[in-house]
């Protein structure tokens, strides 16, 4: 199999009393797309200067393009492509202006990257507007600028650090068929997402809450760890049928997803049950079903076995 893209054993950062991250510990191979989940403060953008040679870890050790993220800093950064969660690249400069002052940074040769940006500017479909300044794009055209500046140079593995975040739902899915035609390219990605529809689009998965990795495998294989059966349930008044559900000695955890309650049993899924619990404490049950897990339900109920809490919104986290 050769030396993995990305190699962590580990991994802690803390800052002062807060430990953002805490032993993290992950395996990329060349041409996965990895997505780190979890919701803000999960230490996900930790994590990754750390794997970006741009932090240095308390303690752990990490090598990405074969290369020691301490030690071979440099070297790492000259193999890797980042894309940070805020728009970095230069407002006042056109989008060929700012293709040509990241290429020349990486000191990639002219001729090379001339004709690497054409092939960018035509994959992306931003050909048409590379001489607009980068301050005038819209913010899915952005995106794809900071996809295109960190591609030019040819990386190794490349790093996406919630990439989507107040992108519009078209250019999101646009943005992410790029992405998908990369790995063709060997490119190697570590992309780190709130979002659940983003996710299940990885090969893999690491779910981080509270600075640490709860769980990594496939989406399918991942679903399908949920222990016991799930129901969506729903009643009204809410917060009683909540409350009355998860006094049963039968169900694991309930969740709130919108107008729907997530019941999850430890065994097999109960509907009478159900039905009678939420009658003895006087709520109305308007509609129940057994469903499939989602990757939400799976992340709720890692967080909850952790001793965690977190909230579920229904798309993301």
């Amino acid at each position: 199999m050769g030396e993995p893209a990305v190699s962590a054993q580990g991994l802690t950062k803390c800052f002062g009393a807060v430990c953002a991250c805490q032993g993290i510990d992950l395996t990329v191979a060349p041409g996965e797309i990895v997505g780190l989940v979890g919701p803000d403060g999960a230490g996900k953008t930790t994590a990754f200067r750390m794997l970006c040679g741009i932090l240095p870890p308390d303690h752990g050790t990490a090598r990405v393009a074969g290369y020691d993220v301490v030690t071979q800093s440099e070297a790492v950064k000259a193999r890797i492509g980042y894309l940070p969660q805020r728009f970095s690249l230069h407002r006042d400069l056109t989008i060929d202006e700012n293709i040509q002052y990241v290429a020349e940074l990486y000191t990639v040769p002219r001729d090379e990257w001339q004709s690497r940006r054409e092939e960018l500017l035509e994959m992306t479909y931003l050909a048409p507007f590379r001489r607009r300044l980068a301050g005038r794009l819209s913010g899915g055209m952005r995106q794809k600028l900071a996809l295109v500046c960190a591609l030019v140079h040819r990386p190794e593995v490349l790093f996406l650090d919630e990439p989507t975040t107040g992108v519009d739902p078209v250019s999101r899915r646009d943005f992410w068929k790029l992405l998908h035609d990369l790995p063709r390219q060997g490119v190697t990605m570590v992309i780190s997402t709130p979002y659940m529809d983003e996710a299940a689009r990885c090969n893999r998965l690491a779910f981080m809450y509270a600075g640490q990795v709860l769980a990594t495998d496939t989406p399918d294989n991942l679903r399908r760890q949920l222990p016991g059966e799930l129901m969506q349930v729903r009643c009204r008044p809410q917060r009683e049928a909540r409350e009355a559900l998860k006094r049963c000695s039968a169900v694991r955890s309930v969740e709130v997803f919108g107008d729907r309650l997530h019941v999850l049993f430890h065994g097999t899924a109960d509907p009478m049950l159900c039905e009678r619990l939420l009658a003895d404490a006087g709520v109305e049950c308007l509609e129940q079903q057994p469903v499939e897990p989602s990757l939400e339900d799976v992340f709720m109920s890692l967080v909850s076995e952790h001793g965690l809490t977190a909230t579920a919104t229904g798309n993301g986290l």
